[in-house]
């Protein structure tokens, strides 16, 4: 599945997970199917701290969930997550294996900080070179704070659904089944536009 090179370079980024993860595939007959278990299977045969799980059933096939073993943190992939969204993949399974992201001390705890509950989903291409900073960011997100989940959909594999949601472009994000955003966002413009109480804190900082 993987081609020698990008398998080196996987192994040694594998090399940082901390905490035991789970891949657990929802797949089908389909061709697509077949390659993301082929996937899965040499991911999970390149570190002790990963194993591949049984099947769970999802309302996307194929599809995969990388989850923290013992936890309700995970990140969900509905397609293969190559080409421009290798490095998602690749920060997904550190980040929930409990290597720390790149981000400041006070962006954490604002992500932490989030009240209510936020589902995601991210539409993206395989071609998009904008989709995969929306896309770490949301998986990010949802590693910091169980409150926040995010699937990673690609847009031709489910086309059926961007018809039916008349999605013209990625990347296009829904939040709780609603469209949230589109093109190219960082981490903290989508917190400006779910933290309604940030103003306030900011204030209070100052104060």
């Amino acid at each position: 599945m993987l081609d020698a090179a990008i398998k080196t370079q996987l192994q040694a980024y594998m090399g940082h997970i901390k905490q035991p993860i789970e891949l657990v595939p929802s797949l089908d007959d389909s061709a697509k199917g077949a390659e993301l278990r082929d996937l899965l299977q040499e991911i999970a045969g390149m570190s002790d701290l990963v194993t591949l799980a049984a099947e769970e059933r999802d309302a996307r096939t194929p599809s995969f969930l990388i989850r923290r073993k013992g936890t309700d943190i995970g990140v969900r992939f509905a397609g293969i997550p190559l080409g421009h969204e290798f490095t998602s993949l690749v920060l997904a399974l550190l980040q929930v294996g409990g290597h720390p992201p790149k981000l400041s001390d006070d962006i954490i705890e604002q992500v932490k900080a989030l009240d209510g509950d936020f589902v995601f989903e991210t539409y993206f291409s395989l071609s998009c070179q904008n989709c995969p900073d929306v896309v770490q960011s949301l998986n990010t997100m949802s590693v910091l704070n169980p409150r926040i989940k995010n699937v990673s959909i690609d847009g031709a594999l489910f086309k059926d659904e961007v018809d039916s949601r008349k999605i013209m472009a990625v990347p296009t994000v829904y939040l709780n089944g609603e469209v949230f955003a589109s093109g190219r966002m960082e981490i903290e413009q989508i917190l400006a536009k779910l933290d309604t109480g940030a103003v306030a804190r900011a204030a209070e900082k100052i104060a």
